[in-house]
């Protein structure tokens, strides 16, 4: 199957066109920046999701699209309401049209657990009003569907805006973990690489046109994650826990759930799980090791990142 992936340079993104890959499809990756993942057998494009031209000519001849593009970050997102909504939400829409003009077998969504909860802001919105504009397609042109809510990722590709990376770096960097809050916070974290294997197992036909979600196996109260974390660097680090309110940012405080992240709405999604899944413990330690070596300046192996010239631009 042919399939294009907006938003493939990123992180959960990127791991799913390797996904995809591996897999068997063809795979051209579509974002505002050259990718430093793609593969010698996928096809990159640099390009805007809201210029309707180029990502016409993007999908011309496709048969499944993968939307990870537009503002991913709740923090980021409130910060930026009118970026968020220019770019999500009508970002998701053009693509939405050029799959309708396209014929496309199946439209995979990434949204969010956040859809089902009284936190996330403008970025909450941002995916509800999309998981409707998507249902409306398919109510008003027959677009197949496939809705992912990805729960709390980690794993390699991340960065500072992801919490557990935050966290791994701060223990390598500075010798201590600071919590914003009390560590009771419950979370099941899934490993970006598990995530996309998922994600790609959705092209089966018995999830058309369902809402899905993709989470953790392993339930972890965050106190219990930080002293695992401890563990792993031989007790040498300290881990403090403070009060939100002594926050320098809303970003550091924001807890956005204690327990779960779900409030009633009417719309059920079927949660997907594997049985071949990366121990969070291994992937901690993965992510760990590479942080060190990234603070150390030690040289890891790394993708061949193809030059500019080489990669069509719209």
């Amino acid at each position: 199957m042919r399939v294009v992936v907006f938003g493939g340079a990123g992180f959960l993104g990127s791991h799913v066109a390797d996904a995809l890959s591996e897999a068997g499809h063809k795979v051209t990756v579509f974002d505002v920046k050259p990718s430093p993942y793609l593969r010698a057998d996928q096809q990159g494009v640099v390009g805007d999701i809201l210029d309707a031209g180029c990502v016409a000519a993007a999908v011309q001849g496709c048969e499944a699209i993968y939307n990870f593009a537009g503002i991913a970050e709740i923090e980021d997102a409130n910060a930026r309401p009118l970026d968020t909504v220019r770019f999500n939400i009508l970002g998701n829409t053009l693509l939405l049209e050029a799959a309708r003009k396209e014929s496309v077998k199946r439209f995979v969504f990434a949204s969010t657990l956040y859809v089902y909860s009284d936190a996330g802001g403008f970025y909450r919105s941002s995916k509800q009003a999309c998981e409707l504009l998507i249902e409306n397609y398919r109510e008003a042109y027959g677009l197949p569907y496939t809705i992912l809510r990805y729960g709390s990722l980690y794993g390699d590709r991340t960065d500072q805006r992801n919490w557990v990376y935050r966290i791994l770096r701060q223990a390598v960097t500075d010798g201590r973990i600071v919590r914003y809050g009390d560590g009771e916070e419950i979370r099941e974290y899934i490993h970006a690489r598990d995530a996309a294997r998922y994600s790609v197992a959705v092209l089966s036909d018995e999830y058309a046109d369902q809402h899905v979600i993709i989470s953790g196996h392993q339930a972890i109260k965050i106190k219990d994650l930080l002293t695992m974390i401890r563990e792993m660097m031989g007790g040498r680090i300290a881990v403090e826990y403070r009060s939100p309110e002594d926050a320098r940012s809303p970003f550091e405080a924001k807890l956005h759930y204690e327990v779960t992240p779900y409030s009633f709405k009417p719309k059920i999604a079927h949660k997907l799980v594997g049985h071949d899944y990366l121990d969070l413990g291994q992937g901690l330690l993965t992510l760990l090791e590479d942080i060190y070596k990234e603070h150390h300046r030690y040289t890891a192996e790394a993708g061949v990142l193809v030059a500019e010239a080489d990669r069509p631009h719209c």
